[in-house]
């Protein structure tokens, strides 16, 4: 009986220890993402993680607008490759809508299609179309607006020349490295603080904004907490209002916030399912105009699909973008390979949501999945033609 109360002590010396180790180093969210990732088995944010965090909800239309099914729904099968490409990456659903209609939908390992699952840097596509929204409304002046307009300690050096644009399109010149799978890095800890304005806030500029393209989900937090000042709502009760309701949703949603009535982890974090997910490929696919009802301007959205630097052809506004099979593509991309595709052109749109995005090639901006995943649906399509 000593023996088993020597060895609690010790083990609560030892965590008390560690616990304060945490703070004296200033890593101490280290033990909310033990507490809700690492001691789950898992090295990096997962997809229903959601269910760990403080949340606020998107709430569903009260006039939900549910997908047309196509005639041919699920008529043809999955391609072999596909099929195991699905297999390997533990795929959790696969949809191909065609001219506005569900034409093929599968889903694996227990979800299905009002299943939540976390978006990760999808959400980064919303918060733009936010930004677009708030323009639309006279609430934010234009992509030129400074940042310091709304945080004033901006207003010095290279921060002085900061605008929301240069969030929106990656060009923000912030101290911020984009590492997934370091306990250490920036990432980490915006994705784990209970205090996520003050680390934002606390991060320098330190290039001169609007040269290039640099990936940084602190570009994103920072232009969420920008459209949050500039708009007097919550992030989450703008796109709700503006987006979620207008687009008729079908099931609410949620986005992960830092604390109980803190502000939205921005730079990703809402857990929703592939169709609500897709509703955005079709508002963009159809200019911002949704059944009538224009709710980002046309102007605006081709900026989004557009690259803003020649020598970054993969990125506009928000949006990530390919010409694979020399077609315009655009698309909404996170984290573990989650996507909604869009190819204007052929009137299609392409959801893909799992666990693990597979192997990207060097000098590739896109994961060798991301390919598979359009190459297949065409190969199904022409396939039913065949038939």
């Amino acid at each position: 009986m000593k023996i088993i109360k020597k060895i609690l002590i010790t083990l609560v010396v030892l965590i008390a220890l560690v616990v304060a180790l945490a703070y004296i180093f200033k890593v101490d969210y280290l033990l909310t993402a033990s507490r809700t990732i690492y001691l789950k088995g898992h090295t990096t944010a997962f997809l229903e993680d959601y269910k760990e965090f403080d949340n606020r909800t998107l709430h569903k239309s009260t006039n939900p607008q549910p997908w047309a099914i196509h005639k041919d729904y699920n008529k043809v099968a999955p391609t072999e490759k596909l099929t195991a490409t699905h297999k390997e990456l533990k795929t959790i659903a696969y949809l191909i809508i065609k001219n506005d209609s569900i034409w093929h939908e599968s889903y694996f390992d227990g979800f299905n299609e009002a299943s939540k699952t976390n978006s990760f840097s999808m959400a980064k596509s919303i918060v733009t179309a936010a930004l677009g929204r708030a323009i639309k409304e006279g609430k934010i002046k234009s992509l030129d607006q400074k940042v310091s307009d709304f945080f004033p300690q901006y207003n010095k050096g290279f921060a002085a020349q900061l605008t929301v644009g240069d969030l929106s399109s990656m060009s923000s010149g912030m101290d911020f490295i984009e590492k997934y799978y370091s306990p250490f890095c920036i990432v980490t800890e915006t994705y784990f603080t209970d205090d996520l304005e003050k680390v934002m806030l606390g991060l320098p500029i330190i290039e001169e904004p609007g040269k290039r393209f640099n990936y940084q989900s602190g570009s994103t937090e920072l232009l969420a907490m920008c459209i949050t000042k500039a708009t007097g709502e919550k992030l989450t009760d703008y796109v709700s209002k503006n987006f979620w309701q207008t687009m008729g949703a079908e099931n609410d949603a949620l986005w992960q916030v830092d604390k109980e009535d803190g502000i939205e982890k921005a730079f990703c974090c809402i857990a929703s399912n592939a169709r609500d997910f897709a509703r955005f490929g079709k508002l963009y696919k159809q200019k911002g105009n949704w059944n009538g009802n224009q709710i980002l301007d046309t102007v605006f959205v081709e900026k989004c699909i557009t690259p803003r630097f020649k020598e970054s052809p993969e990125y506009g506004y928000g949006w990530w973008m390919s010409n694979h099979k020399n077609k315009k593509i655009f698309s909404m991309r996170g984290h573990l390979g989650q996507y909604v595709i869009t190819i204007p052109e052929d009137n299609l749109i392409i959801v893909r949501l799992g666990h693990l995005k597979g192997e990207q090639k060097k000098g590739d901006t896109h994961p060798e999945s991301f390919y598979i995943y359009v190459d297949e649906a065409y190969k199904m399509l022409e396939n039913a033609e065949k038939n």
